[in-house]
């Protein structure tokens, strides 16, 4: 029996472009991140009868999560870039805002729509606008005949960025020979819409300055009262930090190492003081756990949209305000020095104050908890497993007064993050099992109003290699999220999110394509209560087997 390292250095799209291109494979294609955007299907619904296997075909993309949502105004629609991408050279053009649909607009909406058939990896891309970053993004694989996706997202927070010509700049890396044939091909548009208070769609308060973080050093205008950084943090490459959540101490026989083992932490700096902590998303790309047939028609949550962490550095904007150069940097706690395989491009977002030139004030607190993390292998009895087990966590409180030409606002932003997982393995790998659970806590004071986030991300899973090259995972991913504001002592709003799918997958690895009888069935399950829905409440279930919607069901 050929030896199947089912994660590590192999992983997701070293199987998928590997061991899975042996013949051509139809590919997964995209599902909507947790938020206000999607992918979105154009086929038909639930299938009557799954056949007995997986066969050439399957059910076109859907969209469990919502729709964006568009207001009922005047349009304009921009193309921002077309390309096919068969390297690494980037897309380069211009960019102008419409000029039929006003300066002030009620949404903008980003839509890419791709295509690529053959053989290909799954691939890591970008769009970028005057350096602001405005997409980050992931590829479906392809089957021979072709398949085509869309992603969908709201951008109008980059109104500052979208408000004047700009270069763009798009890339999704690829590499075309005589095996990987596919050539990624994609076209990007920007859809306006203009602002309109008679039509209930007025222009939303968005940042007046978006910088991007392209070099450490930062001057911000010496009036700024709110700023907050964007951080697209993706573990990606090939390399053990696209599984970073199954590395383990170098004293672990396995093959994916990280000295102090998976726990991760990304952090953001102003001049050499810790100014934010964030836990990462476990972003499960469509090769992931050694098993495509789990994604096919359901990507895993946020595949297709990476969405950035948010930090709030307005306690810094005192400090930021002396018209000086200052560094604001990023980086991934836990990665083993010297290593790379984590890519953090952040944006600045800046709220100025209209009856002032400068901002004064100062930062009054910075409570710094001790960052914890331990990882404790037990060696696997004769026969049995071995068993990883990680506990982490840190805590950051960060509070400054400003001086604004409204009064005095006191801003006071407490982050906690913790980590606990346990990684079971056997001897050589035929069996690879991953419970893990990420927090990330926030609350965020300025003057009256407190918002309060809680996010719990979760991974369950179990690839085992047996008799035959029988290659089976099993899966349940969680992304929730639970946000309230208060203001004078009550809740004046409460959204709560929760996106859970679950997966059972099998196939016959390292035989030719018509030899691999693959079975697999998924669920989606996407809520959201609140205010985000626009009407309260949705919630949808998606089922799929053998690659046909079994079921499509609205409980809203």
């Amino acid at each position: 029996m050929t030896r199947h390292r089912i994660t590590g250095l192999l992983g997701a799209l070293a199987l998928a472009a590997g061991t899975l291109a042996g013949a051509a494979q139809p590919a997964a294609a995209a599902r909507p991140a947790a938020g206000d955007s999607g992918v979105h299907a154009l086929a038909a619904g639930p299938s009557a009868e799954p056949p007995a296997e997986f066969g050439t075909d399957w059910h076109d993309p859907l969209a469990a999560a919502p729709p964006v949502t568009r207001p009922a105004t005047r349009s304009c629609e921009v193309t921002v870039a077309e390309a096919r991408f068969r390297d690494y050279t980037p897309y380069t053009g211009t960019y102008a805002p419409p000029a039929a649909c006003g300066g002030t607009w009620a949404k903008v909406v980003l839509r890419l729509d791709g295509k690529v058939k053959g053989r290909q990896y799954d691939r890591l891309g970008h769009l970028s606008l005057g350096g602001v970053e405005i997409l980050r993004t992931s590829t479906p694989e392809p089957s021979p005949d072709g398949i085509t996706w869309s992603v969908e997202k709201d951008v109008t927070r980059y109104r500052d960025t979208l408000s004047r010509p700009q270069p763009v700049e798009m890339l999704i890396g690829n590499f075309v020979d005589d095996t990987y044939t596919g050539v990624i091909d994609v076209k990007a548009t920007l859809t306006f819409y203009a602002a309109d208070r008679d039509r209930h769609a007025p222009a939303p308060d968005t940042p007046d300055r978006v910088l991007p973080l392209t070099t450490p050093s930062v001057t911000t205008p010496r009036n700024t009262e709110r700023l907050l950084a964007e951080v697209y943090a993706t573990g990606s490459g090939g390399g053990c930090e696209e599984y970073w959540y199954m590395t383990t101490p170098d004293a672990a026989p396995y093959s994916c190492k990280a000295s102090d083992g998976p726990y991760r932490e990304v952090r953001i700096s102003v001049d050499g003081q810790l100014a934010g902590i964030a836990a990462p998303f476990p972003t499960v790309w469509t090769g992931g756990w050694s098993n495509p047939f789990l994604w096919y028609v359901t990507p895993a949550p946020r595949a297709f949209d990476v969405q950035p962490i948010v930090y709030d550095l307005t306690p810094y904007a005192a400090l930021l305000n002396d018209g000086r150069p200052h560094r604001i940097e990023v980086g991934v706690a836990g990665v083993p020095a010297g290593q790379s395989g984590w890519s953090t491009p952040a944006n600045l977002l800046l709220w100025q104050d209209e009856g002032r030139a400068v901002v004064t004030g100062s930062l009054t607190r910075h409570e710094e908890g001790d960052p914890a993390n331990s990882s404790r292998w037990t060696p696997a009895t004769p026969g049995g497993q071995h068993r990883l087990d990680t506990e982490g966590g840190h805590r950051l409180t960060v509070e400054s007064r400003l001086d604004t030409s409204h009064g005095r606002v006191t801003t006071t932003v407490t982050r906690a993050v913790h980590h606990t997982s346990a990684h079971r393995w056997t001897e050589g790998e035929n069996q690879d099992a991953l419970t893990a659970t990420w927090t990330d806590e926030e609350s965020v004071t300025r003057g009256p109003a407190t918002v309060r986030t809680a996010r719990t991300y979760t991974m369950d899973g179990e690839t085992t290699l047996g008799a035959g090259d029988r290659l089976r995972t099993v899966i349940s991913l969680g992304d929730r999220a639970e946000t309230s504001t208060r203001r004078g002592g009550r809740t004046v709003d409460r959204t709560w999110l929760d996106d859970r799918y679950t997966g059972d997958a099998s196939y016959t690895a390292n035989v030719p394509r018509e030899q691999r009888h693959a079975v697999g069935t998924s669920t989606e399950r996407y809520q959201v209560y609140g205010s985000q829905t626009g009407r309260g409440c949705y919630d949808r279930t998606l089922t799929t087997a053998q690659g046909t919607v079994t079921a499509d069901r609205r409980r809203c």
